[in-house]
């Protein structure tokens, strides 16, 4: 007996005005005004995150259409990465342009859900661009790459408080891609792909050849 099709479902896609026009097109600095462009972006099924040249982080609710700003302390450098995580809590880790990293745990109105924003810094083992930026599924660990090829691992704590950051790799060329699962991490470079073995700390090039 043959199965039956199941329905095509036809989609229409359009502009989120309601999210982009939430975000100022410039904003206004001493006597100059300054350009703001969007420069890094992630979904999931509860938020769009929005990442600017102006180290503004856009958070946009998608239930209950609403947006939320958040920032970083000290000078205006453009966001060049962001990463969200829905778990027990929703995180956002966001990274910039000169290798600054923090994680944003969200207030939730659910019952036992944080009640409180709070955000952790990684130290300042970065001192370039971030490029990537990849969570453990319960939100206890981040991996954080930039340009110049390092890899810094970051164990967080909520209940204390606490983010603790180490160097866990060095590879010669830019980092484009991160994926962590049953503690192996995936990185892609400019160069290689490798698997990097958390708990051995051993590394496995995927392919011989490297990249032109």
């Amino acid at each position: 007996m043959a199965s039956v099709a199941s329905p095509v479902i036809f989609k229409e896609f359009c502009p989120l005005y309601s999210l982009l026009n939430a975000i100022p097109t410039k904003i206004q600095k001493g006597f100059r005004s300054i350009v703001v462009y969007l420069t890094a972006l992630d979904t999931n099924g509860d938020y769009i995150a929005v990442g600017s040249s102006i180290g503004m982080l856009y958070l946009y609710c998608r239930h209950l259409n609403q947006m939320k700003k958040y920032n970083f302390e000290g000078r205006c450098e453009s966001i060049t990465f962001v990463k969200l995580l829905s778990c027990f809590d929703d995180l956002v880790a966001v990274g910039t342009a000169s290798g600054r990293v923090a994680v944003f745990q969200l207030v939730s109105s659910l019952p036992g859900r944080n009640k409180q924003l709070r955000r952790f810094d990684v130290a300042g083992i970065h001192k370039s661009s971030i490029t990537a930026l990849a969570w453990s599924p319960n939100g206890m660990k981040l991996f954080s790459g930039d340009d110049k090829g390092k890899i810094v691992y970051s164990a967080l704590d909520l209940d204390q408080g606490t983010c603790n950051s180490s160097l866990v790799l060095e590879e010669p060329s830019s980092i484009v891609q991160l994926d962590y699962n049953q503690k192996v991490l995936l990185v892609s470079t400019l160069q290689r792909t490798l698997l990097f073995y958390t708990e051995e700390k051993s590394v496995n090039q995927v392919g011989a050849q490297p990249r032109k």
